[in-house]
């Protein structure tokens, strides 16, 4: 934190001194706000060309990163899609689920505190 003081003195009327008063005041420091991240998990009925698509709509990576991202949910049952602040992460978790949904696919999308 950071301080800073003010110095006051009174004075009489008549023009004496009196006593100093200090004020102390403290600048809270901003903290980061708490990080979360968003995985996808795997299904067994979700088609992999349905989780590249997603990933790249709704997460900006390229099909590379995709493919990748995909074969790691496939093989390993979950993967790490990104680490967001806490609204961002809601949301996107959002937009996945009601993605899957319209398109009639089960697959699943949850975030966790970092």
């Amino acid at each position: 934190m950071t301080a800073f003081e003010i110095k006051l003195s009174d004075k009489d009327d008549d023009g004496a001194e009196g006593d100093a008063t200090t004020i102390t005041a403290t600048k809270p420091k901003t903290q980061r706000p708490p990080m979360y991240k968003v995985m996808l998990l795997n299904d067994d009925y979700t088609p992999m060309e349905f989780v590249v698509m997603v990933l790249e709509r709704f997460f900006g990576l390229n099909h590379a990163q995709s493919v990748e991202i995909m074969l790691t949910v496939h093989k390993k049952g979950l993967a790490v899609v990104g680490v967001f602040a806490f609204e961002i992460a809601e949301t996107k978790v959002a937009q996945v689920m009601d993605f899957a949904r319209r398109n009639q696919h089960p697959l699943q999308c949850t975030m966790e505190k970092e």
